[in-house]
């Protein structure tokens, strides 16, 4: 696939979700990201979609955080159900209108509810996976292995100093828009959250197994690290792209 750079946007949503269908806040989250050559994450990609780069670079992205106050929108959050450790693989893309975007490798939540419902909806491959996320100090904890295999993720991110978010930091974490496959096709779903708040962060140590499990070669150095305390986050329906 023809690999692209566009315009950047901002820290915040080109467009609300007028009508959420879910609403979530995602808390405690650490992002990881390697830069790739595009070459090799671009034949991971479906038809209709292609690399957003960065400096000509293509970013994968290893993001562990918290889901917290999982509800419809008329229904308030309900016990064990709403909150729940998540991760997720993921690159960043653009569609065929050029809107940028997330593309997931693969997902994993503590909630087979959670697992089920994203599966079934929005076509996205969570797996079952037995989680933890804890803060000691200023150090985040995170663990992660699935239920049936071997996939496992372990890591402890020492969290620094607040960061002012750049072009850079925005181009990583301001994305409100994930792709899908819908029932054999490309589809969307849109979202909208207030800025990140960043902090820098630094990896003290990492075991995962995600990476290698999509086949994508294991990557190269230390991986670029930020943190965030959270935000609330409201999602709308899953749409196919005709």
């Amino acid at each position: 696939m023809v690999e692209r750079q566009s315009e950047l946007k901002g820290p915040r949503p080109a467009r609300s979700v007028r009508r959420p269908v879910m609403l979530q806040a995602w808390r405690l989250i650490s992002f990881l990201h390697w830069d790739y050559p595009p070459t090799v994450l671009a034949n991971f990609l479906p038809e209709g979609l292609t690399l957003h780069l960065f400096d000509g670079k293509a970013w994968l992205g290893l993001t562990p955080f918290v889901v917290d106050g999982l509800r419809p929108p008329f229904l308030p959050p309900l016990p064990w159900i709403s909150r729940f450790p998540e991760i997720n693989l993921r690159t960043y893309v653009l569609g065929p209108d050029g809107e940028p975007g997330v593309w997931f490798f693969n997902l994993e939540a503590a909630r087979i509810v959670a697992v089920a419902g994203a599966r079934t909806f929005y076509g996205l491959p969570y797996h079952l996976a037995s989680m933890d996320v804890d803060c000691q100090d200023d150090v985040m904890h995170y663990r992660s292995k699935r239920f049936l295999d071997d996939v496992l993720f372990r890591a402890r991110i020492r969290i620094g100093n607040r960061s002012s978010a750049g072009v850079f930091e925005n181009f990583l974490t301001a994305r409100f828009r994930l792709y899908t496959t819908l029932a054999g096709k490309l589809g969307f779903a849109d979202m909208d959250h207030e800025p990140w708040p960043l902090y820098q962060a630094d990896l003290i140590d990492l075991q995962e197994s995600m990476i290698s499990s999509v086949g994508i070669p294991h990557p190269q150095g230390r991986p670029l690290t930020l943190f965030s305390p959270g935000v609330r986050v409201r999602v709308g329906r899953p749409r196919v792209i005709p």
